[in-house]
């Protein structure tokens, strides 16, 4: 049962739109960027209609995946319309055109997904923000664009417009961007967006939002950390808010079926992805964040076979990896650093490689990123940090290696194509070791054993 357009926010204004909008801005940034390899390319001109018309073409292509009738060659009902519980076991669906069902299925699985939270600011309704579900009706590029959030969201949809030739800023209520990763994630991308020209302020919430009173136009933004409005008082032309999500139940009436949410708002459901009403499951973002497509999908397969074949399977959260896909790509997985440290203290492992030691990223002239890999008191990979030009691409194995309990010794001494920026990892691990190695405890056993050795030799 589907209310707007199968396929939901993944296709329509989440995944697909923004990394349609990034490939565009990562176009015309390396036009501008073409010249330090010696190639001139000439005047950059970006036509924004065009620029929203690809947009359009990649969920267009991809939308057959998800369409009614491909479901339904699959040998699945689908209804158009909305749903809502009658009682514990019973749903109304009043269908697109106004016929009304009544359903007593046997198992109910809720994923009806998340929507933009709009943040408590004075002046904030009066500027008719845009969301991450508005942002794709633009049909012209905001000469000045004011994002609020230095989430993941904020940074990629900032990030794109910048190179597309918005004049962007970002603020940030947090200390730095993206205050859920490794502190130097935040300052790395901090220091590539501003010299990118977009202006980035951290640790400054918006008190409220005021029209300018003046020929320009626009929205100003008064910061708590920043004094009254006036001068330096970030101003825009559009405002784009990125503060985060929340589970989208209205017009469900859950409490009806016996189901309960959370404090938030989310449906509330146990390891098993069962719900407090007898044979009704939930999962992606309906049961609260992370907000990962990839994540409800694992969550969707579970609960699916849970609920079909009375199975009790659990999903693994400790190794589903999360990637914002900003130039560089920041991905990780599994425990940071400091919740490392909290649980094993001195003896946390840290395997950290720059990337301008990387011989990939010399060869292609990138120099900003790193990697770090986490490992427990024995070595274990317990989580990773990478941020790169494929970012995204190489957490993959890592997120592997973290749910087989592999280690990084284990790493160390596999083999990698080189040159490549997956390599970084394995540099990290190998890096890693060899500092173990030098140890005066590992020295003094390596020249007894050395010694032993040609004791027996001259036997």
């Amino acid at each position: 049962i589907e209310r707007e357009r199968m396929g939901g926010d993944c296709l329509w204004t989440g995944c697909v739109p923004s990394k349609s909008l990034l490939a565009a801005g990562a176009a015309a940034q390396g036009i501008r960027d073409a010249s330090r390899l010696g190639v001139d390319a000439g005047d950059l001109r970006v036509d924004f209609t065009r620029v929203m018309a690809h947009v359009d073409r990649a969920r267009l292509a991809i939308e057959p995946n998800d369409s009614p009738e491909t479901l339904r060659e699959e040998g699945v009902e689908v209804i158009l319309g909305a749903a809502r519980f009658l009682a514990p076991g019973r749903l109304e669906v009043t269908t697109s055109d106004g016929e009304r069902r009544e359903l007593s299925p046997r198992r109910i699985l809720i994923a009806t997904g998340s929507e933009p939270l709009l943040p408590s600011i004075p002046g904030l309704t009066e500027s008719e923000p845009l969301s991450s579900d508005s942002v794709w009706e633009l049909e012209q590029l905001p000469p000045r664009l004011l994002v609020l959030g230095g989430g993941p969201v904020g940074c990629e949809l900032g990030q794109a417009f910048a190179r597309l030739g918005s004049q962007v800023t970002i603020v940030e209520a947090a200390e730095r961007l993206l205050p859920g990763e490794e502190p130097p994630v935040g300052e790395l991308l901090a220091k590539r967006l501003r010299s990118e020209g977009v202006t980035v302020i951290a640790g400054s919430p918006v008190e409220a939002v005021e029209p300018v009173r003046s020929a320009e136009g626009g929205w100003r933004l008064r910061l708590k950390r920043r004094g009254a409005v006036g001068a330096g008082a970030p101003v825009g032309d559009r405002i784009l808010v990125a503060t985060g999500r929340g589970a989208r139940t209205d017009g469900l009436e859950p409490e009806q079926g016996g189901v309960e949410l959370t404090p938030g708002g989310a449906i509330r459901v146990d390891a098993r992805l069962r719900t407090t009403a007898r044979g009704v499951f939930a999962a992606g973002d309906a049961i609260g964040g992370p907000y990962f497509t990839h994540l409800a999908a694992l969550q969707a397969r579970v609960a699916t076979l849970n609920a079909l074949f009375g199975l009790r399977q659990k999903p693994d959260h400790a190794a589903v990896p999360r990637a914002t896909f900003t130039d560089p790509e920041i991905a990780a997985v599994g425990l940071s650093s400091a919740e490392a440290r909290a649980r094993w203290g001195r003896w946390t492992r840290i395997a950290d490689l720059d990337l301008a030691d990387l011989d990939r990223a010399v060869a292609a002239g990138v120099g900003d990123g790193f990697v770090r890999l986490v490992g427990d008191w024995r070595g274990r990979l317990v989580g990773a940090t990478v941020a790169s030009p494929v970012g995204a691409e190489t957490i993959a194995t890592l997120s592997h290696l973290v749910s087989e309990r592999a280690s990084i010794a284990g790493l160390a001494r596999t083999v990698h194509p080189y040159p490549t920026f997956s390599e970084a990892p394995l540099m990290a691990a190998i890096e890693h070791e060899r500092r173990r190695y030098e140890g005066p405890l590992v020295r003094a056993a390596a020249r007894a054993i050395v010694g032993l050795t040609r004791l027996f030799d001259r036997r």
